[in-house]
């Protein structure tokens, strides 16, 4: 697996800051180069200038959350009100999807390249080996956590997988899970859950959890633990890993796929002619955000 660059170009400041600044004495990141499009201001980084805010993000006690947008959030954000605030929540906010990144350079506003959730997980679990971090797991079923688990633990010596749960918990058992998060102390979170729980989650118990990076990976610890396979690098790199993943569930993904990517066409078109306003929030559970989040 290729590891982050040693050294990575320094982002140019936009002018353009987020639009509310978050009352915490537990400092944000920096805001890196942006591009407006759909609504939402995402980052113009490399896979490895990401790692790298992540890396700072730990050594400097920054809390920097990772949202990541694909075809598909871009349809479903202005009727999933809960998709739209966490999009906005995010510290950095990414194109997981390529054909966001091909969208933007129609739009003339180009992305430097896809960074993948999965991607940017490897990426970030090797980082921790490296300078010995720990992390904490959540989500997925419990066999496939195990499993997980102990491939990290073969991969990444160096990291300390300081704790994991799976994520089949109710709402009343959540404030549990959070304190045995806040109790590991680990310095990166990854959580392996579907939308909306990981969404909920995150707004009801992230300021509590006192964890440097959050980063939701949706499907990799699947992929991790050798339960699914990913598409080929040929297939990714053509921005085709939606097809090999309709060729492995023709009968269940068909429509899906045929509904959300016609839906995208359309309003990369409709972006064309009358691009977006800016997305604001409008959720106050999301706002609130809480106050020091290493308290």
């Amino acid at each position: 697996m290729t590891t982050p660059e040693t050294s990575v170009r320094t982002p140019v400041e936009h002018d353009n800051p987020l639009d509310k600044a978050l009352d915490s004495s537990f400092d944000r990141a920096p805001a890196g180069p942006r591009r407006l499009l759909f609504g939402l201001r995402l980052d113009g980084l490399t896979l490895a200038e990401v790692a790298q805010r992540c890396g700072d993000a730990m050594r400097e006690r920054e809390r920097l959350l990772i949202g990541v947008v694909n075809a598909a959030k871009v349809v479903n954000l202005r009727r999933d009100p809960l998709l739209r605030e966490s999009l906005l929540e995010a510290d950095v906010l990414l194109a997981d999807g390529q054909s966001v990144v091909w969208a933007s350079r129609l739009l003339r506003r180009g992305l430097p390249e896809r960074v993948a959730g999965i991607d940017l997980f490897e990426q970030l679990l090797a980082l921790g080996d490296r300078e010995g971090r720990g992390v904490y797991l959540l989500g997925a079923r419990s066999e496939v956590l195990r499993e997980l688990v102990t491939r990290i633990e073969a991969r990444f010596p160096g990291l300390r997988v300081v704790g994991s749960r799976d994520g089949y918990f109710s709402a009343a058992e959540s404030g549990a899970v959070a304190a045995e998060i806040a109790a590991s102390g680990a310095d990166m979170l990854f959580l392996g859950m579907t939308s909306p729980h990981k969404e909920v989650f995150l707004a009801t118990h992230g300021p509590s959890l006192g964890v440097s990076v959050l980063h939701g990976v949706g499907g990799s610890f699947d992929v991790l633990a050798g339960r699914t396979r990913r598409a080929p690098r040929a297939w990714q790199r053509l921005g085709l890993e939606w097809a090999y993943r309709l060729v492995q569930e023709p009968r269940r993904l068909w429509k899906r796929y045929l509904v959300t990517n016609t839906r995208f066409v359309a309003l990369v078109a409709r972006e064309l002619v009358r691009p977006s306003a800016p997305l604001r929030h409008t959720a106050p559970a999301l706002e609130r955000r809480g106050n020091d989040v290493h308290g």
